[in-house]
């Protein structure tokens, strides 16, 4: 199982010289099965870059798992070329939860006047699958959720393919429980072991003070939760959308020296809109 990150960014795409290196581009994960099958988590803007690639590739089947509605983990769908793309095979799974039904949740980005194309011009076939409580099988993948800690909810994820587990908790606040949120124990369980855990780490402490119950989480809380959950690789994500290459940079060395004075092996990273990892 290989996960690419086509974007990392919380909230609003960003550009300029201080966001080269983590990139500026809003929620986009592509997970490839061991048989090269496409996963693809959310569809911010950075799923347009993924979409040209997938075009080159010829790829003409897809999986689309969405964690939420909030606008940056769907603004980039209409920008998605494969839809436009007679032959292509679209499978999306997740809670429509805030809205009636995942069909409605992603239409609503090419809704009149706000996009010139209509959703029901697409070209490519498109179905849906609720994913909401019980584990299912993408492939050779196993898919299990669990409800995020999130203003209007939202599902995180578990990948498990081979042995090897990805968590994929975005939009995740561990200080505070929103309705349907889990506590963070049972995140910690939930992640316990995994080769990968990525999650939210969009504030700082200060930060915090004035951002509590907006569902987003402070960066050192999310180490501990990969610390305590005992995960191989713990990478940062959503990354607010002032947090400059510099002052991530910083947020990633603290994390590490935490990490090494505990003694821990744990790797720490923030992902950017170009991350590879191999599991």
């Amino acid at each position: 199982m290989k996960i690419r990150c086509w974007g990392a960014r919380g909230s609003i795409p960003v550009s300029g010289g201080e966001y080269v290196t983590y990139g500026g581009d809003t929620t986009c994960i592509e997970i490839r099965t061991q048989k090269d099958e496409i996963i693809v988590v959310d569809a911010g803007s950075g799923i347009r870059r993924l979409g040209n690639l997938l075009i080159q590739e010829k790829k003409d089947r897809i999986y689309m798992v969405f964690t939420h509605s909030h606008w940056d983990h769907i603004l980039g769908f209409p920008f998605f070329k494969p839809a436009y793309r007679r032959g292509t095979a679209i499978q999306m799974f997740g809670c429509p939860l805030a809205q009636e039904s995942i069909q409605g949740m992603i239409s609503r980005t090419m809704e009149a006047p706000y996009f010139p194309v209509n959703f029901q011009d697409l070209q490519a076939d498109i179905s849906y699958h609720e994913a909401c409580e019980s584990s299912f099988s993408i492939e050779s993948v196993t898919v299990t959720p669990i409800p995020l800690s999130h203003p209007n909810q939202g599902y995180g994820y578990k990948f498990t393919e081979n042995g090897k587990s990805f968590v994929f908790l975005t939009d995740n606040e561990l200080a505070f429980q929103h309705d349907g949120g889990r506590t963070f124990p049972e995140y910690v369980n939930f992640s316990r072991g995994a080769d990968l855990l990525v999650h939210d780490a969009e504030f700082t402490e200060k930060e915090y003070r004035s951002t509590r119950s907006w569902g987003h989480t402070v960066y050192t809380d999310a180490l501990r939760l990969a610390l305590e959950a005992q995960v191989k690789k713990f990478g940062l994500f959503h990354h607010n959308q002032e947090r400059t290459d510099r002052a991530l940079d910083e947020l990633v060395e603290n994390c590490r020296r935490i990490v090494g004075k505990r003694g821990d092996r744990m790797e720490c990273f923030a992902l950017t809109q170009q991350t590879e990892v191999q599991l």
